[in-house]
């Protein structure tokens, strides 16, 4: 009689789950379709240049997407609204919001391709040629992120965004940027070729050298696009206008000025900026086509509604009978449950002993570790300078350049100071000038040090450092510093470095560059050594990132980002 009971259990639940999920699986290819169908019409009306209606359809297909929990459309859908939202002029409107949702969707599915795009996104919403570094960073960890085969293609466009980010304030790393983009232009589509002849041609207006700029606005006028023709020739003819100005041709100027005038006419941002600022007044007028989408899905949540409640019924009767047929299986278990926790109880008496032991070898070997580092770090970037002082003597004994006391007395000084560093790290004592004043006063005392000596001029530039961080923080950031300055003024031969530390959005980032000879990073063995291997590993403990690009002759940039907790 129970089994019987049991199976006429069994076949009603079939029976409601079956038609449950028939009905439920319309209802969400209905709701679908038409997700699928504004999206569509939202790219048409992109392409066109119709922003309005275009934003108007995509809200339209998010609301939809959120509705049926399609995660991969969702974010689909706030990327094309940051991009829509973010090119319009003048509008009181963020669009970061969309990116950083689909940024988190990125992370959470680890997609390197999304996670590009993410990164070529924030880097174009913190665009500022005065305040590179906001937006730089995520331009280098889209680039690290090209590292990836599959992503390598990327590559080039990134280097092209990076030359124009430092066309104005930069001119000598921009250059640097724009030959790695035009030696590889063959690997862009017209797009992106057309964009990077743009930005050339304005690094070269700024050169003054006003032939060549005119050359390549020539040749991305050239180019036929499929998709936003009349935006990029909106910024053609404008440039065309600056540089025949420039160059003294007026007449060229004007005509160009005039084909300007009527491609920004045509594309009308003013009148889609006022059309999207006033979204909500226009969805009142198609308030009848919401009541009718909200009658719709209000009818299959009751039908839905109807099914659950039929289905839990069901299932309340199959989990009583089946919690009694289990009873007796569970106080078996619980007796089991006992003799093993018993025993659980003498190995781990045993694991604490063995657990005690490695601490005490642990400790141990984490103080030797220590002591090495202090030596390698701060004694090690003291000899470095005080190498080069000593050079400065050897050359200035012939040469009489340079006040010879004024040398000993550095010389002299900088030997003082490394006796002291040895004492204090016999004393444990291996932070004063962070422990007092901080990691930045730190940074520019050892820069300026360094510095001293007319060997190499160090600049150190800093953002959002006004606070003090976590003692064991700074003494780690400094460092590791001093060990990749010193690296420089061993094996870089540069004449210049820059230390660049800035703290924004609860994240640390340091960025070292110097215009030395630069190395091959695949030739440097990062699993020996106390240099680069040393740095990662430290960075790594602190949950951090380090990523090194560097190019033969043309110099080396070591990124570290650190989150703050």
């Amino acid at each position: 009689m129970i089994i019987h009971l049991e199976n006429h259990f069994l076949k009603k639940l079939q029976i409601s789950l079956l038609f449950m999920i028939c009905s439920f699986s319309y209802g969400q290819e209905s709701k679908l379709d038409s997700a699928f169908f504004y999206f569509k019409e939202a790219k048409k009306f992109d392409y066109n240049n119709k922003h309005f209606k275009a934003y108007n359809n995509y809200i339209k297909s998010l609301e939809l997407y959120k509705i049926i929990n399609l995660k991969d459309s969702i974010a689909k859908c706030n990327l094309e609204l940051f991009e829509l939202i973010n090119s319009q002029n003048n509008l009181d409107y963020d669009s970061k919001i969309y990116l950083d949702d689909y940024y988190k969707y990125s992370l959470k599915k680890k997609d390197s391709f999304n996670l590009l795009k993410a990164m070529n996104r924030y880097a174009e919403y913190f665009w500022n040629p005065d305040s590179i570094h906001l937006s730089k960073p995520y331009y280098l960890k889209a680039l690290k992120l090209t590292e990836n085969k599959k992503l390598s293609k990327y590559k080039i466009s990134i280097y092209s965004n990076l030359a124009y980010l430092h066309t104005k304030n930069h001119p000598d790393i921009a250059k640097s940027y724009y030959d790695k983009v035009l030696s590889s232009k063959e690997l862009m589509n017209n797009a992106q070729l057309v964009a990077t002849y743009v930005n050339y041609s304005i690094f070269l207006k700024n050169q003054k050298n006003y032939d060549k700029a005119i050359e390549y606005l020539k040749e991305a006028e050239a180019i036929d696009l499929k998709q936003y023709q009349l935006k990029y020739n909106k910024i053609i003819y404008r440039n065309f206008a600056n540089t025949y100005q420039l160059q003294g041709d007026h007449k060229k100027a004007y005509t160009a000025y005039e084909k300007y005038n009527t491609y920004r006419d045509s594309l009308n941002n003013t009148a889609q900026n006022i059309a999207i600022s006033d979204l909500d007044v226009k969805y009142q007028t198609a308030e009848k086509e919401k009541e009718n989408l909200q009658l719709k899905i209000d009818k299959e949540n009751t039908r839905n509604l109807l099914i659950t409640s039929v289905l839990f019924i069901i299932l309340s009767g199959t989990i009583g009978f089946l919690s009694l047929k289990n009873s007796k299986r569970k106080r078996k278990l619980a007796e089991q449950d006992k003799a093993l926790e018993t025993q659980k109880n003498i190995t781990l008496l045993k694991e604490q002993e063995l657990t005690t032991i490695n601490a005490m070898v642990n400790g141990q070997e984490k103080e030797r570790k220590r002591i090495a580092e202090d030596l390698h770090d701060n004694l090690g970037s003291v000899l470095a300078t005080l190498k080069l002082h000593f050079e400065n003597l050897k050359i200035n004994s012939q040469k009489k350049k340079i006040n010879q006391e004024e040398l000993f007395n550095k010389t002299e000084g900088l030997i003082d100071e490394a006796y002291l560093k040895v004492r204090s790290i016999a004393h444990a004592k291996n932070a004063g000038v962070i422990a007092n004043q901080g990691l930045l006063v730190a940074i520019k005392m050892m820069a300026e040090k360094i510095s001293s000596a007319n060997k190499i001029k160090i600049e150190v530039i800093d953002f959002g450092l006004d606070k003090r961080l976590d003692n064991s923080l700074e003494i780690s950031v400094f460092r590791i510093t001093q060990e990749l300055i010193t690296n420089v003024l061993k094996h870089a031969d540069a004449k210049n470095a820059v230390i660049n530390i800035s703290l924004y959005d609860k994240n640390l980032n340091l960025i070292i560059e110097d215009d030395g000879k630069g190395f091959e990073i695949r030739k440097v063995n990062l699993k020996d050594g106390m240099g680069i291997s040393s740095i990662k590993t430290r960075v790594e403990h602190l949950s951090g990132t380090f990523t090194v690009d560097a190019t033969i002759g043309k110099g080396s940039s070591i990124i570290i980002d650190i989150p703050i907790m």
